[in-house]
């Protein structure tokens, strides 16, 4: 009896592994949003974040590639390379400073909100990018059509409309109770439209970023090698926009304060142990059930937010985000709804080796891989072919 409640226990924990995992990678991007708002807010140089930032991820990520990856690295050509800059500039610098940008002018429940959009924002790149066809007579299409509009629904009634301040039962004993002018409310205001045009710019960014990389890795299919090149790459183009951007050189200080940890948490856990973690269950579970947590992010910002930062949730940004969550949740059915269709599709048998022999080719085809399932029948298609006159030539010698 008590073998078996253990083994009851065990096989338990085994498939609870994913969803801990997921969870737990949740609090962790919760954690970076809440730490980078608190950085950020005490002065620190975006620009100058999002170049430490992925120097940590660099650090951390480039000696597994080097050993994990020595055997089946490719080598890199100039379309190669062109691709890897471009994804330094879109991930690394657009799409992270944008995002910066906007979680200064924001707050890290808005900001993490604005970042459901991706599955919506990078179906429409695919589908403009030819990488995706949409039949809207099937249901899975119109899913995905129908959950893109609501997600951008959603979007623009965050962006543009705050509503009354919700009060949580715990709020009235964090905020504090402060007055504002009518011409600080009106620049309030002009900075949250700021922060929600540069979220929805580094979504986009970040969706480009995707696309980009679904085609680099067919060339490239080293991920950990890509990923560190990225971050490198990326690192170098930060390095060359803050020197652009920040003329003083006081903004590459650092010590041991929030900033440093900001920079550190964001560059090993966001960068670097997430995507460990993701490639992980996304090998046993799937893209859909990775990209499926990410709402809950949201809800634990909301929850650290006001009470670390004393953060006030408005009417508009709650129901905008019910609406992208709903949105995303359709988006994600339409996608498993299609990898679902693709896995009951019949393979057909492929010809895989060929022999000749005594005048004849003699092709294999397999339904499967019968090689990898023994237990799969193969097809023997014999077909009488004439000889090359190389083959028949020594044929006549001997």
């Amino acid at each position: 009896m008590e073998a078996g409640r253990l083994g009851c226990f065990g096989s338990f924990i085994q498939r609870s592994k994913p969803y801990i995992a997921m969870i737990s990678l949740q609090f962790g991007y919760a954690g970076m949003n809440i730490i980078t708002k608190v950085s950020l807010n005490r002065g620190m140089s975006h620009y100058v974040l999002v170049v430490y930032r992925h120097a940590f991820a660099t650090a951390v990520i480039a000696p597994f590639a080097i050993v994990l990856e020595r055997k089946v690295r490719p080598k890199i050509t100039f379309p190669i390379f062109m691709q890897i800059f471009v994804l330094g500039l879109l991930g690394p610098v657009i799409d992270q400073n944008f995002y910066y940008a906007g979680l200064k002018f924001t707050s890290p429940t808005f900001s993490c909100a604005m970042s459901n959009m991706l599955p919506a924002m990078t179906f429409v790149m695919a589908v403009l990018c030819r990488m995706e066809k949409v039949d809207m007579k099937k249901i899975r299409c119109q899913a995905k059509v129908v959950g893109t509009i609501v997600t951008v629904a959603g979007a623009m009634l965050m962006t543009l409309y705050k509503g009354h301040v919700i009060n949580l039962f715990w709020s009235n004993h964090i905020h504090t109770n402060t007055t504002s002018t009518p011409a600080a409310a009106a620049a309030a205001d002009k900075d949250w439209l700021k922060g929600s045009i540069l979220l929805i710019f580094a979504t986009l960014a970040w969706a480009s970023f995707f696309i980009l990389q679904a085609v680099t890795l067919k060339r490239y299919a080293a991920q950990l090698s890509l990923t560190s090149l990225v971050c490198f790459i990326g690192t170098l183009q930060s390095i060359a926009v803050t020197f652009v951007m920040e003329h003083e050189s006081s903004v590459w200080t650092i010590r041991w304060d929030i900033n440093l940890l900001a920079a550190a948490y964001a560059g090993i856990v966001s960068s670097s142990i997430a995507y460990y973690v993701q490639g992980m269950v996304m090998q046993k579970r799937g893209p859909v059930f990775v990209t499926a947590f990410s709402p809950l992010m949201m809800i634990i910002v909301a929850i650290l937010g006001s009470f670390i930062l004393a953060e006030k949730i408005y009417l508009g940004g709650v129901l905008g985000a019910i609406l992208i969550v709903m949105g995303l949740y359709s988006v994600l059915w339409g996608k498993h709804k299609e990898s679902q269709e693709r896995e009951a599709e019949p393979i057909l048998p492929e010809a895989i080796k060929g022999t000749v022999e005594n005048g004849q080719t003699k092709a294999i085809t397999m339904a499967n891989d019968v090689e990898a399932n023994p237990n799969t029948a193969a097809v023997v298609i014999t077909v009488p072919v004439p000889r090359p006159p190389m083959i028949a030539t020594h044929a006549l010698e001997a």
